[in-house]
């Protein structure tokens, strides 16, 4: 497999983004999530805690190899992973901490243990209003010498659940994960329709014994972004990290969010030449690495039709400058901010700016020049 390597710039902003979930960062109403969560569970099984902050720079053997994902499997691919080295990458989830955590145990074994690693995660991800290509994920792992099965792990959905979103309906549904056995997709109902919140299972005792462990436990991954949206009403995830001073003081609390405006959307519709693999995650990668201020006032990109080089006519061909192996995409764009009105000129201006980040044909057909 060809690795492809992120920018300096892109690593570099990648670091310097802030964490919510983390207090030292500043307070936020996600540090509260966190802490109710395995506060519940440690009262509910009387077990010791470790609170775990690792490096976003993980090697890809801890976020992959040692977790059990086949060595060929498509979620290592460039087009999903942000690599910095061959052998480093930004965690593509926290489990990535696990690995290194279970060998730090196997050294004095622990009779019983909850192991709590919240944070960022780096994702190439599609612009809509409930994705970002940095979320912040929670993993909960309980590490016992003791024995523990499906119903245990029901017990603990149940009880992060309550704590987490008290009064919500849930439910579990079968899913498969390669460092898990009997696993589980959990979902929360909202407005009538079923919301992913996060995943478990029973944790892989072949990770387990790969760290030189002799243990079993339990294995949990949440969605702290879509968690706290649900919890406050939130219905557009880039107002976690809105820097407009009525957003942020109602981002210190879980009560209900309450609007403090309601911009109008603006669209824009673009036609592109790109690759004909490039994939809706990359295309969302892409506008952000280009211009993440840009960006946050994206609501949505919408592909509306995927049109291969061969079906297109020659006049098409020649208006964008398409060559062979490419596709013609057609992009509609929601520009909204959050909080501030857009006029139609900085709506031209966020067009462009994807256009030029997306293009691939030799050429341009832009508004402001």
């Amino acid at each position: 497999m060809t690795i492809t390597t992120i920018s300096s710039g892109a690593l570099e902003r990648a670091l310097h983004l802030r964490d919510l979930s983390d207090s030292l960062q500043g307070p936020h109403a996600m540090q509260q999530i966190v802490e109710s969560i395995h506060e519940a569970l440690a009262s509910r099984w009387r077990c010791q805690r470790l609170l775990y902050r690792g490096s976003p720079l993980v090697p890809v053997e801890d976020n992959y190899d040692r977790l059990g994902y086949p060595p060929e499997g498509v979620v290592r691919d460039a087009r999903y992973t942000r690599y910095v080295t061959s052998r480093m990458m930004l965690r593509a989830h926290t489990s990535a901490m696990i690995p290194g955590l279970l060998r730090s145990l196997a050294v004095d074994p622990p009779e019983d243990i909850l192991l709590i690693c919240p944070g960022l995660v780096y994702r190439r991800d599609m612009i809509d209003r409930l994705h970002t290509g940095e979320p912040h994920h929670l993993d909960l792992w309980r590490i016992t010498r003791g024995k523990v099965g499906i119903g245990d792990l029901e017990d603990m959905v149940l009880t992060v659940v309550n704590a987490a979103l008290p009064g919500y309906q849930y439910r579990t549904v079968s899913s498969l994960h390669p460092y898990t056995t009997n696993g589980l997709q959990i979902d929360v109902t909202v407005e009538n329709q079923w919301i992913e919140i996060g995943e478990c299972g029973l944790a892989s005792l072949d990770v387990i014994g790969a760290a030189g462990l002799q243990a079993t436990g339990l294995a949990m991954g949440l969605g702290l972004d879509r968690i706290l949206m649900v919890r406050k009403s939130i219905d557009d995830i880039r107002l976690l990290r809105s820097q407009d001073a009525r957003v942020q003081r109602q981002m210190l609390d879980l009560s209900p969010y309450v609007p403090v405006s309601n911009q109008p959307a603006i669209r824009r519709d673009l036609s592109i030449a790109v690759d004909e693999e490039l994939t809706p995650e990359e295309l969302g990668d892409k506008i952000r690495q280009a211009s993440p201020e840009h960006a946050d006032r994206l609501e949505c990109v919408e592909i509306i039709s995927e049109t291969p080089y061969i079906e297109l006519p020659a006049e098409a061909h020649a208006r964008m400058g398409m060559r062979e192996q490419q596709k013609n995409v057609l992009l509609r764009l929601v520009i909204r901010d959050p909080v501030v009105t857009l006029t139609g000129h900085e709506a031209n201006e966020i067009r462009d700016t994807v256009y030029r980040a997306l293009h691939q044909g030799s050429r341009m057909e832009l508004t402001n020049s």
